[in-house]
């Protein structure tokens, strides 16, 4: 049979299949979709080597990933954070503090782990928050929390990794110094828009229900959020930075200013979590090489020791603020980084900084990771 006939097929039965596999064995669709395109890939139904059935496969992925960032930006409103009591920002500051802090305690100087595995053990990425909160419901305190600390945990994430990309790949060098000053200025110039935008809305708050309206029979609400959605991918791509990221705003600036639009929201995430977002998670577990299983088996589960417990140590912040159970389903929340895990591993990889084993280490650390955590996450949220 043809890659791209089998390759289409394979994927539109874990689409349909999946849902009712995550209701039989009571688990989250996302790990289910890893563990069935881990099994599937060495089979030959997912196409693991070249060809155009592979390079729709990647891209796919890709674009799935991104929109899972972006429905993790939609979950955010950037008023409510910047409204957030003080003692949230204080604690969420702690925390991130505990959680690089005790990394480089444990993973460099404790257990002498590669710097490049170091350095990708604190990242905190929030795009499986978007699934959980889907599941949980993002007005629940702990979701609440994670997505607090979560979204200021992105931002610093992401600025480690582009600095940390452009530092192996050029050293302590003048481009270095370029590129911190460049996503520095961005940030700057969204921090920019954020106020500007918000006073034009204010002093003209119909433009939003003309930008949106409530009679939709366009879908101009959707028009309006895709292009966005692209137009940001397509700066960050001329800019040179993180596309995640990219993403991510886009979806901050419509969860911000077109927060009327409640229908949006649903419209956005039952399109992705029904399409795009699975692709990418099928992708994250074909990707994955068995022959390598069995030699990295240890380094993994040592990766995943050192996650949960400087997520726990770093939780402890927020005992006071949410209580133990929460404090923990929000460290267990944070402990899934998978594209950044992946996007590190394959920095210190392709600049030879990483070897075979180490490699293949976190991509199965960052597979682990999602199984065991989101089923963690679901039994003690359920006591």
């Amino acid at each position: 049979m043809d890659s791209n006939i089998t390759l289409i097929l394979t994927l539109s039965l874990i689409l349909v299949f999946s849902p009712y596999l995550s209701t039989f064995l009571k688990l989250p669709t996302a790990p289910i979709e890893i563990i069935l395109g881990s099994l599937l890939a060495p089979l030959g139904l997912i196409i693991a080597g070249g060809g155009d059935a592979k390079v729709y496969f990647d891209l796919m992925a890709e674009v799935g990933f991104l929109y899972l960032m972006f429905l993790a930006g939609l979950e955010v409103n950037l008023k409510s954070i910047i409204k957030m009591p003080k003692d949230y920002t204080i604690k969420a500051l702690i925390f991130l503090a505990i959680l690089a802090a005790s990394t480089i305690l444990l993973g460099h100087f404790i257990l002498g782990l590669n710097p490049i595995v170091t350095a990708a053990l604190p990242l905190i990425s929030i795009g499986l928050l978007a699934s959980l909160s889907k599941e949980y419901g993002k007005n629940t305190e702990w979701i609440k929390v994670a997505l607090y600390v979560g979204a200021i945990g992105e931002v610093l994430s992401i600025t480690v990794l582009t600095i940390l990309e452009v530092s192996v790949a050029l050293g302590f060098s003048e481009a270095l110094f370029y590129k911190i000053l460049l996503l520095v200025g961005f940030l700057g110039i969204v921090l920019g828009l954020y106020y500007f935008f918000r006073l034009i809305f204010w002093w003209f708050p119909e433009l939003k229900a003309k930008m949106m309206p409530h009679a939709n029979e366009k879908d101009q609400d959707l028009r309006l959020a895709m292009g966005i959605f692209f137009m940001m991918i397509v700066i960050m791509q001329g800019l040179y930075l993180e596309l995640a990221f990219g993403a991510f705003i886009a979806g901050l600036f419509i969860s911000t200013f077109f927060h009327h639009k409640r229908e949006l929201e649903h419209k956005m995430s039952s399109f992705g979590f029904g399409f795009l977002v699975p692709i990418f998670f099928i992708h994250v577990g074909a990707s994955f090489d068995y022959a390598y299983f069995s030699d990295v088996i240890g380094t993994a589960i040592k990766i995943l020791i050192v996650m949960i417990v400087v997520r726990l140590m770093a939780s402890s912040a927020l005992v006071k603020l949410i209580g133990y159970k929460d404090a923990t389903l929000v460290a267990l929340s944070l402990s899934m980084p998978l594209t950044l895990l992946v996007a590190t591993a394959t920095v210190g990889h392709h600049h030879g900084i990483l070897d075979e084993h180490n490699y293949y280490a976190i991509i199965l650390a960052s597979l682990l990771e999602v199984i065991f955590f989101m089923i963690a996450i679901k039994f003690i949220a359920k006591r």
